[in-house]
């Protein structure tokens, strides 16, 4: 592990509490309009269609283009699928920017600030540049740089997502450590050549359901970032 000098980190869910905040931008917004939705239904039922719309880049049936645009799209099927078609265009945008303003979760800004102090961090994100900035800012995260899917031209699962974000920094694949409540895209990751650490995040679905342990092998498992800390000796 002493030849770490990047850490990299899955942001949805990892870093970001994206069911939580989504319910809540979901309720708000459509209750202020008198229309009462179930914002935690609203939430899974957007974050289903997050795979399928990246496997259209990923797969080269459609350009590369940044999420922004395919949470648009989605928010789309999710409202003409819950009768909401008729929402307006200014709440469908208002709607779509709830992504840039989710919650971290509790550990995370101190964790990455003692992290810090011995790495170098930057996202390796889906999510695009000025998502992850505007989250940086809402939630006191500090980047060395911002790296991922825009960067890339291409979404995770796929090798150039990780390997771009390495090369950005000047590092070997091994010198770098994926960070993430996800398996599969630690799994993706080591195939790169990277190492990995897990972060449980046992409520990112909703209450109790998320992963609490790796399903793949990985170079270190955490309940949380300060945790993270302490077991990378920071």
């Amino acid at each position: 592990m002493t030849e770490v000098k990047l850490l990299l980190f899955d942001v949805f869910g990892t870093l970001a509490d994206w069911h939580g905040s989504i319910a809540r931008e979901v309720h708000g917004l459509l209750a202020a309009r008198g229309l009462a939705v179930d914002g935690a239904g609203f939430a899974t039922a957007w974050r289903a269609e997050y795979q399928g719309a990246m496997e259209e880049v990923r797969s080269g049936r459609i350009p590369f283009c940044k999420l922004d645009l395919l949470h648009r799209r989605n928010l789309d099927i999710v409202l003409k699928a819950q009768g909401l078609d008729h929402l307006d265009e200014a709440t469908r945008r208002q709607l779509n920017l709830a992504w840039h303003r989710l919650d971290g979760w509790p550990d995370v800004t101190p964790g990455l600030a003692r992290l810090r102090l011995k790495y170098r961090l930057a996202p390796c994100s889906n999510g695009n540049i000025s998502l992850m900035a505007d989250l940086a800012r809402r939630n006191g995260w500090h980047w060395d740089a911002i790296t991922g899917a825009e960067l890339a031209r291409d979404y995770k699962p796929k090798a150039i997502v990780y390997l771009s974000a390495v090369e950005a920094f000047d590092c070997a694949p091994h010198e770098a450590m994926m960070v993430a409540a996800h398996s599969s895209d630690l799994a993706a990751a080591a195939a790169a050549g990277l190492r990995t650490a897990f972060i449980a995040r046992p409520n990112e679905h909703g209450p109790g359901i998320g992963e609490t342990a790796a399903s793949v092998p990985v170079d270190v498992s955490a309940n949380g970032l300060i945790d993270l800390a302490e077991r990378l000796g920071g």
